[in-house]
């Protein structure tokens, strides 16, 4: 199981990096405009902090794409995932980046023929987006599993996205993901339980005394 920080926010990847338990950081355009900076600075700072796999999300026509990811590769070639949109082109992005051997994220998916579409793409990831499937009426957790189970037979990973509370990160873990990728705000919350908090006080107060 791995968690990885949904954000451009490089003071909140700082500090929850810190406690050793970070294995990724995913970023989209939406994230980086809200940070308000350029995101090769945003990219070089997650670098520079250790991280190990970055996904860069790609966008435009086809030509654009292998451009862009082509020239993000030369700059970040240690630590880049291309992410690229559930779309034909994205695809067809996605396959000439893996058969380069670069790691490769597939957006925006929201059912299991999809995602195998992506895995015969070459995709390195596939990344249901779990609470926009909520929203439409129907468990994305459900989509992760059926993805997992449609996949394990391939070499690309599930690695589910739009996460917005603790609960849909273990139903997503216990549906087999390989990858949860998460808000800060929600990797924080899992630590929390009113009874760790209400034990704690009381081994406090007993240490005392």
């Amino acid at each position: 199981m791995r968690i990885f920080l949904d954000t451009a926010d490089f003071e909140e990847i700082k500090a929850a990096d810190k406690t050793g338990l970070i294995d990724g950081v995913t970023t989209n355009p939406t994230l980086i405009k809200k940070s308000g900076r350029d995101p090769i600075e945003v990219y070089q700072d997650i670098k520079d902090l250790g991280i190990t796999d970055i996904s860069m999300e790609v966008t435009g026509d086809l030509n654009q794409m292998i451009e862009d990811g082509n020239r993000l590769n030369e700059m970040f070639s240690e630590v880049i995932t291309i992410k690229v949109p559930m779309t034909v082109e994205g695809l067809q992005a996605c396959k000439y980046f893996s058969e380069d051997n670069i790691r490769t994220n597939v957006t925006l998916v929201f059912n299991a023929a999809q995602a195998v579409l992506a895995a015969k793409a070459g995709a390195t990831y596939v990344s249901p987006f779990v609470g926009r499937i909520d929203d439409q009426g129907y468990a994305g957790t459900e989509v992760v599993r059926s993805c997992v189970d449609l996949l394990r037979r391939t070499n690309t990973q599930v690695l589910a996205a739009s996460i917005r509370s603790t609960q849909r990160v273990v139903r997503c873990f216990y549906s087999g993901a390989d990858v949860v990728t998460m808000p800060p705000g929600v990797f924080w919350q899992m630590y929390k339980h009113v009874l760790t908090d209400v034990g704690l006080d009381i081994f406090e107060k007993d240490l005392i005394t």
